[in-house]
């Protein structure tokens, strides 16, 4: 009976196995890498379908895959950003394994130009093209920018130039050096400044006496 049992077992996987794999047909081990055809960079977690039976499967970080296929099968590999690429194992294989190295373009897309306007909508635009001021010719416009008030605000907000600032210290190094050997004098401590305002004290006495 224990015997018996065993080989209705064995039968039972056998036809299983049988109905997963076709008759004529050998199973192998696809391996490979999938890299970018430009950069040679590892493209990680691709999707990897098998047209056969629809089975997916995915690539790790590294974009490395095994898997157990079959000779002939049609493999496609599908990542963002890159196109689908097709491979084709071969019908004859010599041994139980196939290895490859799967290349994947990038997929270049190419998106509308987009004009982008400081108006919401076109009925902004046009009230604030009516309302804008613009000068008749280029005679207007030059005697508007080389007025005094354009002039005077420029000076106030524009910062100073090399040449400007050098001619400033120029000018400020010759006075210094024409009155170096020049001491002025307090006239807090002059007897003639103190003598000259006194007399004038008095005039202005005077003045009022007349008055």
């Amino acid at each position: 009976m224990k015997y018996i049992f065993t080989l209705l077992l064995t039968l039972l996987f056998a036809g299983a196995f049988a109905q997963q794999t076709p008759a004529g047909k050998k199973l192998l081990q696809f391996s490979g890498i999938i890299t970018d055809l430009d950069s040679n960079r590892v493209v990680p977690y691709v999707t990897i379908s098998n047209e056969r039976n629809n089975e997916q499967r995915s690539a790790n970080y590294q974009g490395y895959f095994s898997f157990v296929a079959q000779p002939g099968d049609t493999i496609l590999f599908s990542a963002v950003g890159f196109t689908k690429t097709q491979v084709i194992i071969p019908k004859e294989v010599a041994s139980d394994s196939y290895t490859t190295m799967v290349k994947m373009n990038s997929e270049i897309v190419y998106l509308p130009t987009l004009y982008i306007y400081p108006w919401a909508t076109a009925e902004e635009f046009t009230k604030d093209f009516l309302t804008m001021k613009v000068a008749d010719d280029d005679l207007e416009i030059a005697k508007k920018n080389l007025s005094s008030k354009s002039l005077m605000g420029m000076a106030q907000t524009l910062s100073r130039d090399a040449g400007e600032i050098s001619g400033i210290n120029w000018r400020l190094n010759h006075d210094r050096s024409l009155n170096k050997n020049m001491v002025q004098t307090n006239p807090l401590l002059n007897p003639f400044a103190w003598g000259k305002f006194t007399q004038q004290i008095l005039n202005g006495d005077k003045t009022r006496k007349d008055n």
